[in-house]
C-alpha cells in the first residue's frame, strides 16, 4: 500500500514530514509532493493549500504520478456540534460540499451535477483504522465518527453555521476534505479525512483558530503518524 497524505497548510504535515525516510521531492502545480517512507509504510506527504481547487488538482496528481492506494485527508476544522471541544478529533463517514448549490435546476442541497452523488462515503477499513490509531495514539482526547462538511468559506459565523447544520448536519467544517473526497471518488481510491477541532466556526471561530492551530493540527499528525506505523 502507498498513503496520499495530504494537508492543506505546512503545519498539518510538518510532524509527518520529520518520520519520512529515503525521501524524493516532485514539484507540480505549484505543490512539493515528498515520496519516502514512515517505518515500512510507502508514503507520499504534500501540502496542498487551501480551499477545493487545490486539495482536487492535489489528488489527481497523487493518483496520475504517484500512483497512490488510498488517500488520507489531515488537518483541522471547525466544530459544527456541542459535543466536540478543542483539539478533539473527527473521522469522517462521509463528506459534503456546503456551498454546492444547484437546488434551483432540481437538485438537492451539496448534489453535484452528473455525478449522482450527493455526499462521498469515507472507507470503511480506513475508518476503523483511524478510531484505533487515535485511540492508541492518545487515548485522552475524544474522537468522533460523522460528516465533515466543506466550502471555500471560513466558518466564523453564528448564523453560517446554524445554516449549515439546519441543511447538512455533520460534526465540523472545513475547506478542503469533500474536493479531496470527491476527487478520490471519481478516481476509485479509498479515502478518510481526520480532522482536528481548532475553533467552533462561530463569531469566536477567528479567534480560537489563531490560539489552537498548531495545537489541533499536532494532534491530528500524530493520529495519522500512528495510522501509518502501525
Amino acid at each position: 500500500m502507498r498513503y496520499g497524505i495530504i494537508g492543506a497548510m505546512d503545519i498539518e504535515i510538518e510532524m509527518l514530514l520529520a518520520e519520512l525516510t529515503e525521501t524524493r521531492t516532485v514539484t507540480r502545480a505549484g505543490m512539493t509532493f515528498h515520496e519516502g517512507k514512515v517505518g515500512d509504510t510507502e508514503a507520499v506527504i504534500v501540502r496542498c493549500g487551501i480551499g477545493k481547487v487545490n486539495a482536487g488538482i492535489c489528488v489527481q496528481i497523487l493518483a496520475d504520478l504517484f500512483n497512490v492506494d488510498c488517500v488520507i485527508n489531515t488537518g483541522i476544522a471547525g466544530s459544527l456540534s456541542n459535543r466536540l471541544d478543542i483539539g478533539d478529533i473527527v473521522i469522517s463517514t462521509d463528506a459534503i460540499q456546503h456551498d454546492m448549490d444547484v437546488t434551483k435546476l432540481g437538485y438537492v442541497p451539496g448534489e453535484i451535477p452528473q455525478i449522482g452523488v450527493v455526499s462521498f462515503a469515507a472507507d470503511p477499513k480506513l475508518r476503523t483504522r483511524a478510531v484505533k490509531a487515535c485511540r492508541k495514539a492518545a487515548p485522552d482526547i475524544n474522537v468522533m465518527e460523522g460528516r465533515i462538511t466543506t466550502g471555500d468559506q471560513f466558518i466564523a459565523s453564528m448564523d453560517r453555521k446554524r445554516e449549515i447544520i439546519e441543511v447538512f448536519g455533520g460534526l465540523c467544517t472545513e475547506m478542503e476534505g469533500a474536493a479531496i473526497a470527491q476527487a478520490a471518488y471519481l478516481n476509485d481510491l479509498p479515502y478518510v479525512i481526520v480532522r482536528a477541532i481548532s475553533d467552533k466556526a462561530d463569531d469566536s471561530g477567528a479567534m480560537s483558530y489563531a490560539q489552537f492551530e498548531k495545537k489541533a493540527a499536532m494532534h491530528c499528525s500524530g493520529l495519522v503518524l500512528q495510522m501509518l506505523k502501525s
